[in-house]
């Protein structure tokens, strides 16, 4: 009977294939089928990126698995959204247990980074479950970053063009300029030839803002263009130098301009306390209500209302100009989901969300809505790292809780709502760092949640007045002698150790650029950046005073970048750092300021457990001893030893930022 049942089968096959039907007992399987996108988002000459869109079109799936085979030597060497493995020529991606469901018509994204010699041809032929996907040769296209493009006034800016992919023969791509403002104009780069050669390697073209006399960030639309394409249109936003001085009381566009910033009286007198300290003692820094106890305060600590109080009087004796007053604004429940030192009081289990609106934000909200404060411009910096945390960190289970639950999201639009409602409150939210989104796979994902969550607001992406980058972290505001673009022996600097094909090198350009992409995703021309410089500024003895004369890829960064840190995922209490740029107004282009967040001196975490009622845990990252992990390359931490809990004084570290600063003091 078993070899019957197995020729009935085979019968009943013969049959289909000849266009006939056959009855099968029992139920029938599901039918797989498949379309795939499969689109390289950068490709450094031996180092690639591609985002994978993988679209069900056949009936529900429960678990899946992505293969393909290369045709040359290209290996995956990370990647996400997905458990990705190798063997030879053969790659498999199977789902996560966030992923797994797949229902009909449903697509899920991923992607990864790779390395190649020779040439890098795209997969030809993809397979979902075992069937073979259709659709999965992309058509040509034109692929231009940034599609939005700030554009100092009297300066230029240029974004960049290549192919999707190898043309047969040349391709002529023009740009155009179209409507908008004149003043804003086509340099260099108007007409650009792709051959079969060259398709892949990005050229650009530069727009350029003449200077006027109004103070208007005015644009204009340039379009992107190549016989038998879809064109691509660039808006070119202008960034104005001409500035009013607005009255106060109103809400502005840079609540820094024309401003003085508040000096907290708690930290100017740990400062002064220090020897040497009264030199940064009057420096604004920002207050971290990083506890629901840190709004009213205590008989040792000064709380909101106490600050906000203090402020006026700063205000009272400080002419016509208005008084910036900084808050962190940081008790998300499951905060910091993917490190231990600041994990917070509340939890997502434990009906963490309701508090965190009830105890945490209708309280500030109601304290910072009293009349008595409407002259003061008080800005808040929204819940850091916790956005990013969504995009990367989701193989950490508070971190999958907080997506699943959505207890980030709506925690940040419930803030958004209440705190934009304000009039004098300016919002900024949390963009992490150029060494954490500075990759493709990680930038667009960014920007593209934090758009969604803005959207979600009452009032939009009008909800959000900016966003804040290198919050308490210490990646160099600028590196002075390699850029991204620079080369060693013919070879891209992406491919060294230490950038590990990051697009940015230093905080400034990761921090513009992230501007123009959150334009492009909505948000208004004149947003603007914070970049917190409290910690970055690596000057001292150890700062390298110009570039590396070595021929030796790695040789040349690790003696060339200011940036001295062991690795740049290291963040806790790093040895050898310094203060940065002083606080300033509109520095350059597109930043409302530089700023400092985090009070140097103000530990990062404890550098080994210390018993507390903070809700503070003990992050190896901040043990010198400690070896490191996958997200620092598996390298020592960098971190000073004998650290106290986050926030507490830290004197040694106090004393090493003042004789590491850069600029120098005096």
């Amino acid at each position: 009977m078993k070899v019957r049942r197995v020729l009935s089968a085979s019968a009943a096959f013969t049959l289909l294939a000849a266009g006939g039907v056959a009855l099968v007992e029992g139920p029938a399987a599901a039918a797989t089928s498949c379309k795939v996108i499969y689109t390289k988002t950068w490709d450094g000459g031996g180092g690639f990126g591609a985002n994978v869109t993988v679209q069900n079109t056949g009936d529900a799936l429960s678990a899946w698995e992505l293969t393909w085979t290369w045709a040359g030597t290209q290996k995956v060497t990370g990647g996400w959204s997905a458990d990705w493995s190798q063997s030879g020529q053969n790659v498999s991606a199977k789902n996560m247990s966030w992923n797994a469901s797949l229902g009909a018509g449903a697509s899920v994204g991923l992607g990864f980074n790779g390395s190649y010699t020779g040439t890098n041809v795209d997969p030809a032929t993809f397979k979902l479950n075992g069937v073979t996907c259709g659709d999965t040769t992309p058509a040509q296209s034109l692929i231009v970053t940034p599609t939005t493009l700030t554009v100092p006034e009297g300066g230029t800016a240029s974004y960049a063009v290549k192919l999707q992919s190898q043309p047969s023969a040349n391709v002529t791509v023009t740009t155009s300029a179209g409507t908008g403002d004149g003043d804003l104009t086509l340099g260099g780069g108007s007409s650009l030839t792709f051959t079969p050669a060259n398709w892949n390697t990005a050229q650009n073209v530069t727009v350029a803002a003449a200077q006027d006399a109004d103070n208007d960030d005015s644009s204009r639309i340039f379009t992107i263009a190549s016989a038998g394409l879809t064109s691509v249109s660039v808006t070119a936003v202008e960034d104005d130098d001409d500035t009013t001085t607005p009255p106060v009381g109103d809400h502005v566009e840079n609540p820094y301009a024309n401003a003085t910033g508040y000096v907290n009286p708690e930290w100017k007198a740990k400062a002064t306390a220090e020897p040497g300290g009264s030199r940064i003692a009057n420096t604004s820094t920002g207050v971290w209500l990083d506890r629901i106890a840190a709004i009213a305060g205590s008989s040792s600590s000064m709380g909101l209302r106490a600050h906000l109080d203090a402020a006026l009087t700063q205000d009272a004796a400080n002419g016509t100009a208005p008084v910036t007053i900084q808050f962190v604004i940081y008790d998300l429940p499951n905060r910091d989901c993917s490190a231990l030192a600041s994990n917070g009081e509340l939890k997502i289990s434990e009906n963490g969300l309701a508090r965190y609106k009830t105890e945490y934000i209708d309280p500030i909200a109601a304290i910072m809505n009293d009349p008595k404060y409407a002259a003061l411009r008080i800005a808040t910096v929204i819940e850091i790292d916790s956005l990013p945390n969504l995009i990367t960190n989701l193989n950490v289970p508070a971190c999958q809780e907080a997506q699943t639950s959505g207890a980030y999201v709506q925690g940040i639009q419930y803030a958004l709502n209440k705190l934009h409602a304000i009039p004098n409150v300016y919002t900024y939210i949390d963009a992490a760092h150029h060494g954490w989104i500075g990759w493709d796979t990680n930038f667009g994902p960014t920007a593209t949640l934090i758009a969604s969550t803005a959207a979600g607001t009452t009032a939009g992406t009008a909800s959000v007045d900016g966003f804040i980058t290198n919050t308490a972290n210490y990646s160099a505001l600028t590196e002075p002698y390699f850029t991204i673009n620079s080369t060693v022996n013919g070879q891209t600097v992406r491919q060294s150790k230490w950038v590990d094909w990051n697009y940015y090198v230093d905080e400034l350009t990761f921090a513009q650029a992230f501007r123009t992409k959150l334009i492009a995703s909505g948000f208004p021309a004149g947003i603007g950046m914070l970049i917190d410089t409290s910690r970055n500024g690596w000057g001292g003895a150890n700062r390298p005073t110009g570039p590396s004369t070595s021929t030796v890829m790695d040789t040349f960064i690790n003696d060339s970048r200011i940036d001295r840190r062991i690795h740049a995922g290291n963040w806790c209490n790093q040895s050898g750092a310094g203060l940065g740029e002083r606080p300033k107004a509109a520095p350059a282009a597109g930043l409302d300021a530089y700023v400092w967040i985090k009070p140097p001196g103000e530990s990062d975490g404890a550098s080994s457990a210390i018993a507390n009622d903070e809700g503070k845990g003990f992050d190896r990252m901040c043990d010198p001893t400690y070896t490191g992990n996958i997200r620092n390359g598996n390298s020592l931490t960098g971190s000073l030893p004998n650290a106290p809990l986050s926030g507490h004084w830290f004197s040694a570290q106090f004393q090493q930022l003042m004789q590491n600063a850069y600029p120098a003091l005096p």
